[in-house]
């Protein structure tokens, strides 16, 4: 059954997991066939090379180079407002959409949750084939942002897709069956894939997630044909620092194992260092460049207590797109301590930056920690880096690109409030960069966090690790005054950066703190859409912004704009989820509807319509009286925040996407929610029991914090009698 039917057919619930553990099935590769007729999506490499984002969009990033900068001049700041809603295409998922499209030969590909794969006519939205690669709804839990698919790779007649649980894929792109299936890590860890594929040469490049409960991270090559592992890059050494007989083993003897001691929780957790999302093929130098995720866990006092550097995290790798042999690294965050991952979007372009205003060849990147960087592209020399929002645990950057810390920002149990906090100054949202402004357009955010060292970090097998105390500096009980203060702490900004003179040209200020992915276009614009549902188009010189569309569900994806028979379009997917729907659901003044995913594409003189979503009608008072007194809710407040937070929201306040708990019907009843919490009786819903992880006094006691959250909410007074 499609997932569009089975949403039809009421057979997937909107609730979902609670916390971040549990197994991972693994799939079969039943009805695996060759690939069809040869001439259909024919790409190769040099298409790729040559298409400029032109009158296609071939890959994640529109063109090798992963700018996101369009050739297309179609719709430009003379008519944009003229643009109008040429079809849409209801996607029928209840959780996040972050897809880029990829369009080729007429046909548009996109992903939405669950890794399910859309073929689509590009022109009028009517679909061709849908693939639902059937993933064990349980596997939800082990994603620590939501169950997103950044989107396809094209390439010889075929589709590619990392699914959530850890497959690599290839469809026949013009029918959508199997033609090879890999599982490309150990199902029995909590790995995930959530980024788009590239192809380059032949070989297929896909990295994987799950840092933050413990995994060793790797990007890998797969041959695009016959789906055969050529090369494996590890980014955190073994255990024992011996040889993997991979690509990357040189590579610590020669820099890596010297930075990581002997002892500590990376031992037995894997190190981290995911490569979650930017892969870039430098075709200039014959390398493949990309980011390397957060570390296990994130606080280093636990992970390694040598205090070193532990490459590669948080840095941006270079290898040879043949061998995967070792060429350079530049490291963002050393010993990083705040998941402030260098996974962010990674740009190639020439810049005037040589001897006598030579153009040279750089690497860009504007990663968690705030800094924006651009390097050498062919040996990694750091070139200049500077602060692009407000940063507080470092003064600036040295002479090679080190931070300059700030002794606080090294947390031990005092907190210590940072900006910016785990959710980055720029996340997984794409930006731009246009040759024509030389500018790079960046969706930047302030968000910031209290770090504190979590005294009751225990190392375990399958759950959250990161050895932070997520409960301080919150209070166990929010009234709404405090969550609208935290709102309000809350800032978005799209930035158009001039990288040369390394300094804002134009910042436009937005009303919520995660704004979506940038694309840039030879029309003289720069489009983005926000979570908060608006989609528009800026002046890409000034910043003005020219046009705007309510696109009625969250627009955080990359857009992406071709051209067909004479007339331009943009395509953007839409939906709620995503870490911050999920985690920060409090920055919202209303609940969304858990089905509202779409691919909403525009052209000029467009007269289509976006269907309402409609919210989902909810009984917003508590189910029970409150009970415990504030050291039990306190208590809570603490396993809350280590098993519930990342899904269900802080101060228990969820967006919608997933339920509310302060609202839920069994909150009023004892035995129904250890039956889910403990037993876990909504297992095949993704709601998995958490016996393992939390006792029965602690289960309820976070049932005593929902309940005390939930009176807060309604302004019904305190819990047990107790201020």
């Amino acid at each position: 059954m499609s997932v569009r039917n089975a949403l039809k057919a009421g057979r997937i619930p909107a609730l979902a997991g609670l916390g971040a553990l549990v197994l991972l099935a693994a799939c079969g590769q039943e009805g695996i066939e060759r690939a069809g007729d040869p001439g259909f999506a024919a790409v190769d490499t040099a298409r790729i090379s040559t298409a400029s984002a032109a009158e296609e969009w071939l890959t994640y990033g529109g063109t090798y180079d992963e700018q996101r900068h369009s050739r297309l001049t179609a719709i430009n700041t003379e008519n944009v407002g003229e643009l109008g809603v040429a079809w849409t295409y209801d996607l029928a998922t209840n959780r996040g959409v972050e897809s880029t499209p990829i369009v080729v030969d007429g046909v548009m590909y996109v992903t939405s949750a669950w890794s399910v794969v859309y073929a689509l006519d590009a022109k009028t939205g009517a679909e061709k084939w849908v693939y639902d690669p059937d993933v064990d709804r349980a596997v939800g839990v082990k994603a620590c942002c939501d169950v997103v698919n950044r989107g396809v790779a094209v390439y010889d007649g075929k589709i590619f897709v990392g699914v959530i649980d850890g497959r690599l894929e290839a469809l026949d792109a013009q029918t959508g069956k199997v033609v090879w299936s890999k599982v490309t890590v150990d199902q029995s860890k909590p790995y995930t894939i959530t980024g788009a594929p590239r192809v380059a040469n032949g070989k297929v490049l896909i990295g994987n997630g799950g840092a933050e409960l413990g995994v060793r991270g790797y990007l890998s090559a797969y041959d695009a044909s016959t789906g055969d592992l050529v090369w494996r890059f590890y980014t955190v050494p073994n255990p024992e620092k011996q040889p993997d007989n991979a690509a990357s083993d040189e590579a610590f003897v020669r820099v890596g194992n010297v930075t990581w001691g002997d002892e500590g929780a990376w031992v037995t957790d894997g190190g981290g260092g995911t490569v979650w999302d930017s892969i870039v093929y430098d075709e200039a130098n014959g390398q493949i460049i990309f980011g390397v995720g957060n570390g296990s866990p994130w606080n280093r006092t636990f992970r390694d207590p040598a205090g070193g550097d532990n490459l590669f995290l948080s840095s941006i790798v270079a290898v040879d797109a043949e061998t995967g042999a070792y060429k350079w690294h530049f490291q963002t965050t050393p010993g990083d301590n705040w998941d402030y991952t260098a996974t962010q979007t990674i740009i190639l372009a020439d810049l005037p930056l040589g001897e006598y205003g030579a153009t040279r060849r750089v690497v860009m990147q504007a990663p968690k920690n705030g800094f924006f960087y651009v390097l050498d592209a062919r040996t990694g020399q750091f070139l200049s880096g500077d602060a692009f929002v407000p940063v507080n645990w470092a003064t600036g950057l040295d002479r090679t690109g080190r931070p300059i810390e700030v002794p606080e920002a090294r947390y031990s149990r005092q907190p210590f409030e940072q900006t910016p906090g785990p959710l980055g100054a720029h996340n997984w949202h794409p930006m731009a960069f246009s040759p024509q402004t030389g500018l790079a357009y960046i969706p930047a955010q302030e968000i910031p966090q209290a770090y504190a060292e979590d005294p009751r970090f225990t190392s375990r097998p399958v759950g959250w690790n990161t050895g932070v105390d997520f409960s301080a500096g919150i209070p166990p009980i929010a009234p709404p005054e405090v969550v609208r203060f935290l709102r309000s702490t809350l800032k978005g900004r799209l930035i158009a950066w001039d990288p040369v003179a390394r300094q804002p040209r134009w910042t436009v200020e937005h009303d919520n703190a995660w704004n979506g992915g940038i694309l840039s276009t030879a029309g003289g614009l720069v489009f983005q859409g926000k979570l908060g549902g608006e989609f528009a188009a800026y002046n890409a010189a000034t910043g003005e912004k020219l046009w705007s569309h309510d696109l009625k569900s969250g627009g955080a994806s990359g857009p992406g704009t071709y051209m067909i028979d004479g007339e331009q379009y943009v395509a953007i997917t839409t939906g709620w989820g995503s870490a911050f729907a999920l985690a920060a659901g409090f920055a919202f003044d209303v609940a969304v509807s858990p089905t509202v995913g779409k691919v909403v594409t525009f052209k000029i003189g467009g007269t289509a319509q976006i269907a309402d979503a409609g919210l989902t009608p909810v009984d917003a008072t508590p189910k029970a009286e409150s009970f415990g007194n504030l050291a039990m809710i306190s208590q809570g407040a603490v396993h809350y925040s280590r098993n519930c937070m990342v899904c269900h929201g802080p101060l228990a306040v969820s967006s919608g996407v997933l339920p509310d708990l302060r609202w839920s019907a069994i909150t009023g009843n004892r035995e129904a929610w250890k039956g889910v919490v403990m037993d876990g009786n909504l297992a095949a819903n993704g709601m998995v029991g958490f016996s393992e992880f939390v006792t029965p006094d602690e289960s309820e006691a976070i049932r005593a914090y929902v309940l005390a959250q939930a009176h807060a909410a309604t302004g019904n007074g305190s819990s047990g009698g107790e201020p």
